[in-house]
């Protein structure tokens, strides 16, 4: 097994429990959450991570109260635009996965190429943002596109119609980390997730930090991974 998890994603939950343990409104917990993103980022850069993959608004999301949506949609923008010079300056290429919702604002489906294009020729780690994303949805599109191409049903592999996927390039998914204690996918990225090891802390996202990433890791390195194989571990343990 690798010692680091080449492609880390992160289910970023607990913001509203985290605001209502306080007594705030949800929009607290979504603004409390920024300083967790930055140290995810930063501690996945110095443990040798590859790729990055953090949700952030699912298509569900959208079922919301809409001030609420309304609020996330500001928020993700200012994020975007302050820490757009930090990730140029610590080479991470950036991109969107989804953002296909007309409802998304014009100026932030901007600000979303803008960093991406921004960010285009970094060589460092790839950080993916799940934003009005559903996996589902992303394999559906995906036959779509092979039906549209003509490809004979006969000819239809995994690596075939995995390559009709938004940024086929992106390895399969080695750690799934999902925080406050859930333990679910929620229509995330399936398709990649199919072997992946998964951890779920107990800690809320808002409090979430580079020491409880760690541990994540240390926990994957822990992990007997057998993709359907024979056990490696004496007794077949783990």
């Amino acid at each position: 097994m690798r010692a680091v998890p080449r492609h880390v994603a992160c289910v970023m939950d607990g913001n509203g429990r985290w605001a209502r343990r306080r007594s705030l409104p949800r929009t607290a917990g979504h603004r409390a959450a920024e300083t967790a993103v930055i140290d995810v980022i930063e501690a996945a850069r110095a443990a040798g991570v590859e790729w990055l993959s953090l949700y952030a608004f699912s298509t569900e999301n959208w079922s919301r109260p809409s001030d609420e949506v309304d609020y996330l949609m500001r928020l993700v923008r200012r994020v975007v635009r302050k820490h757009a010079p930090l990730l140029l300056a610590r080479g991470v290429r950036c991109r969107f996965l989804g953002v296909s919702d007309p409802r998304i604002p014009p100026e932030l489906a901007q600000d979303f190429d803008d960093l991406t294009t921004l960010t285009g020729e970094n060589r460092g780690m790839t950080l993916t943002v799940a934003f009005d994303h559903g996996g589902r949805r992303d394999i559906v599109e995906a036959a779509r596109s092979l039906i549209r191409s003509g490809t004979p049903a006969g000819e239809v592999t995994e690596a075939v119609l995995a390559a009709h996927l938004p940024f086929p390039d992106t390895p399969d998914v080695d750690l799934v980390i999902r925080t406050s204690g859930e333990q679910r996918i929620s229509n995330f990225m399936l398709w990649q997730v199919a072997y992946a090891e998964m951890v779920f802390p107990q800690v809320l996202w808002p409090d979430f930090r580079a020491p409880h990433f760690v541990e994540c890791l240390q926990a994957y390195r822990r992990r007997d991974r057998r993709f359907g194989g024979a056990p490696t571990q004496p007794n077949g343990e783990h």
